[in-house]
C-alpha cells in the first residue's frame, strides 16, 4: 500500500527541490548577480550572437525536416505490414537510446569526405562534415523519434471510414490527405515539432564531432557554455545557461498547450 499524502508530498517536494529547483535557482541567481548591464554585455558579444543564431536557425530547420520525415515514417509503420517492420519500429528509438557522443562519432565517419555517405556527396561538391550541414544532419537524427512517437498513436486512431467516404465522393488522394487526414494530425505534428526543436537546441554530444566548432559559423550555444566554463568564465556560462533555461520553459508551456489542444481536437 502506498504511504499517505503527507509523506509522499514531502518526498516529492524534497526531490524536486534537491534535484531541480535548487540547481536552477543557483543558476539564475549567479546570472542575475551581474545585473542588466553585465547581462547585456555578455549578449552583445558577436561570438555569442553567432552561436545563438546558428543554434536556433539550424534547430528550427532540423525540426521542420523531422516533422515531414516523422510523418512519413509514422505513416509507414501504422498503415503497412511488411517483413522487418518491427526492426524498423525499434530503430526509430535508436537516437534516444544511443549515447550522443557515439552518434556524433558515427555520423562523422559516415559523412566525412572519405566516408560511405560523405564521399559520394563530396564528388557532387557537397561537404557535410565541419559545416552547418553536419549540424543539420546531427540534429535531424536526434529529433526524429519525437515526431514519430507523437504522431504514430494519433494516426493509428484515425477512422478509415472517413477516408473511404471521401474517396467514394470523388476526392483525390491529395485532397483526402489535406482535408481529412491532416487536420486531426496537425496538433500532434506541432507537438512533435516542438519536442524535436527543444531537443535540438540543447544537443551537444552528437554535434561537436561533426560540426567543426568554428566560432561564428558552426559553434553552438551548448559548446560555447562548455568553453566558457573551461576558461573559468562562470558568470558568462551562467548567463547563457539562464537564457537557454528561459527558452526551455517557453517550450515546455508550448508543448503543454499543444497537448491540451490536441486532446480537445480529438475529443479526449
Amino acid at each position: 500500500m502506498l504511504p499517505g499524502l503527507r509523506l509522499t508530498l514531502g518526498f516529492t517536494l524534497f526531490y524536486l527541490s534537491a534535484i531541480v529547483l535548487i540547481p536552477l535557482a543557483a543558476l539564475v541567481l549567479r546570472a542575475a548577480h551581474i545585473g542588466w548591464d553585465g547581462f547585456l554585455d555578455v549578449l552583445s558579444s558577436q561570438r555569442v550572437q553567432s552561436a545563438f543564431r546558428v543554434t536556433f536557425s539550424i534547430s528550427f530547420l532540423a525540426a521542420a525536416i523531422d516533422m515531414v520525415l516523422g510523418l512519413l515514417v509514422a505513416w509507414v509503420l501504422v498503415r503497412y505490414r511488411f517483413p522487418g517492420r518491427r526492426l524498423l519500429d525499434a530503430l526509430v528509438d535508436l537516437p534516444i537510446a544511443l549515447p550522443t557522443a557515439v552518434a556524433g562519432i558515427t555520423l562523422t565517419e559516415l559523412y566525412a569526405t572519405n566516408g560511405w555517405l560523405g564521399a559520394p556527396l563530396a564528388r557532387l561538391g557537397i561537404t557535410v562534415d565541419f559545416t552547418w550541414l553536419g549540424i543539420l544532419v546531427a540534429l535531424t537524427f536526434v529529433g526524429l523519434p519525437f515526431v514519430v512517437r507523437t504522431v504514430e498513436p494519433v494516426m493509428a486512431d484515425l477512422d478509415h471510414d472517413i477516408e473511404e467516404a471521401a474517396r467514394t465522393l470523388g476526392a483525390t488522394p491529395l485532397q483526402i490527405f489535406l482535408r481529412v487526414l491532416l487536420p486531426p494530425l496537425l496538433p500532434a505534428l506541432m507537438t512533435g515539432f516542438t519536442l524535436a526543436f527543444g531537443r535540438a537546441i540543447g544537443e551537444y554530444g552528437s554535434v561537436i564531432f561533426i560540426a567543426g566548432n568554428a566560432p561564428g559559423s558552426t559553434e553552438i550555444v551548448p559548446l560555447l557554455i562548455v568553453i566558457k566554463l573551461e576558461e573559468y568564465d562562470y558568470v558568462g556560462a551562467a548567463v547563457l545557461g539562464a537564457l537557454m533555461l528561459a527558452f526551455s520553459f517557453v517550450l515546455m508551456f508550448a508543448i503543454n498547450g499543444l497537448t491540451n489542444w490536441s486532446n480537445k481536437r480529438l475529443g479526449h
